[in-house]
């Protein structure tokens, strides 16, 4: 599911940036030189469908060498580093603000000088090639924000391929238009003039990255219990962000690069209106409303220092060692949730699985419910001394021992991930991971106890 994603995510990222002043008017000028540079109609098209298809492999090759560069193990330390979402979250403002016309973020123009009259002087696939690597040169300062963040989504996402199916959904729907208008070029006639909407645009997607931003500097503000974003600060940021949307999408806030709006178009009229609705939506949620939409980015329901919401699953212990403890004293079974404060699809599960009612039911009657922060970033009184793949290493906070444990007992590093266990600590089946079908981990809550008491007769 993560993979599919990532690629409907880098696809949306790719048609987002298809409508950026540095790609938009763009996509006539270079279908037409393939059309004219080839009095073969039909080797014009081809050459589009190698132009599309070398922006693919340009894309993809980018994705593959962040796993390789980074490592699939690191990509997942990515995901619930704080030291690292705090850089995330300063990029995103930065590129933010790049979207907003504080400055733009460019690559040395020589790069693309050098690589268009290497082009140039080049036939054959190579050129066409090396065309399409000018694009994602030249376009950087409008796709390179989209680019980065959409890295960042994947490497959160702990997926070893992760990058390159981002890659591939942004490079597909970015590669699209440029086919399809040479296949049918009389299609280029319809096409919206370049204008003032392009930069409305990198202003939407200014205000969209100011917001995802916040959800970085929520899971370091969780792992290190600084409790300077609460739920309720997290939800008014976001509400003053997609209010703020709102109006500037009604023409009352103006930017530097921004033109005139003499009236309100009505696909901009109905974009304000999804954006009010959405701030107002949220607005419950400063009194403890779950907030499903949202349950995946904001922090959780116990940061909210007001909550009138009653009907979350909170663990009894978060300690491996007592909860076992407590377990054999009261002959109960165990699930083990090894979750994080930067894990995304925890917080999903918490919100759709466990309010379920009998769900909630099972965990705070038939099970002892343990949870185990993998990036808790809380010193140990003293540094645990290991040894794992032949190497020896020191386990310095309480994440570190819970994440070794994970990886050394089950075999497993991603988060979420449900292990059932008998007092003896012994699983009593299959663990279970992200899956949002609630029918479905009934049945693996259901499997558990009945093993459990097999055992016991």
């Amino acid at each position: 599911m993560s993979w599919i994603y990532i690629f409907i995510t880098g696809f949306l990222g790719g048609l987002l940036a298809l409508f950026t002043p540095c790609v938009w008017p763009i996509i006539p000028m270079t279908v037409s030189f393939f059309l004219k540079r080839s009095k073969d109609k039909k080797k014009g098209i081809r050459d589009a469908w190698t132009y599309g298809a070398s922006i693919v492999v340009i894309y993809v090759a980018l994705g593959l060498a962040i796993t390789l560069i980074f490592g699939a193990s690191a990509l997942n330390a990515l995901s619930t580093n704080a030291i690292f979402n705090i850089l995330f979250f300063l990029m995103l403002v930065i590129f933010a603000a790049s979207f907003f016309g504080a400055f733009e973020i460019r690559l040395p123009s020589k790069w693309g000088n050098a690589v268009d009259s290497k082009a140039e002087s080049t036939t054959g696939l190579l050129s066409i090639f090396l065309m399409a690597f000018t694009l994602s040169l030249v376009s950087f300062s409008c796709t390179g924000p989209i680019i980065g963040t959409l890295l960042v989504q994947a490497a959160s996402m702990g997926t070893a391929v992760g990058p390159a199916i981002g890659m591939f959904g942004f490079a597909l729907a970015l590669s699209i238009p440029f086919s399809v208008f040479a296949i049918f070029p009389n299609m280029l006639q319809s096409m919206p003039k370049s204008g003032g909407w392009l930069n409305s645009v990198k202003v939407v997607l200014g205000f969209l990255e100011l917001a995802l931003a916040l959800k970085f500097l929520s899971v370091a503000d969780l792992a290190y219990g600084w409790r300077l974003l609460d739920r309720e600060a997290f939800i008014v940021l976001w509400i003053v962000i997609f209010s703020l949307l709102g109006v500037y999408l009604l023409g009352k806030i103006k930017f530097s690069h921004d033109s005139e709006v003499k009236y309100v178009s009505v696909p901009r009229l109905f974009m304000a209106i999804i954006s009010f609705a959405f701030a107002i939506y949220m607005v419950p949620g400063l009194w403890g409303a779950p907030l499903k939409a949202i349950s995946a980015f904001a922090p959780p329901l116990y940061t909210q220092d007001f909550n009138l919401y009653k009907n979350e699953v909170h663990a009894a212990f978060d300690d491996y060692e007592s909860g076992m403890a407590y377990a054999k004293k009261v002959n109960k079974p165990v699930m083990i949730d090894f979750s994080g404060f930067g894990c995304v699809n925890c917080r999903k599960m918490e919100a759709s699985v466990w309010t379920d009612p009998k769900v909630k039911q099972m965990l705070e009657n038939d099970y002892v419910l343990i949870t185990l922060m993998v990036d808790d970033k809380t010193k140990l009184p003293q540094p645990i001394e290991i040894q794992e793949n032949g190497k020896t290493r020191k386990l310095k906070t309480i994440g570190d021992k819970w994440s070794y444990l994970q990886r050394s007992k089950f075999g497993s590093n991603a988060q979420p991930f449900y292990i059932l266990l008998n007092d003896e600590g012994q699983p009593l089946g299959p663990s279970y991971a992200f899956n949002e079908d609630v029918s479905k981990y009934i049945q693996f809550l259901q499997n558990g106890l009945k093993e459990f008491k097999k055992e016991q007769q």
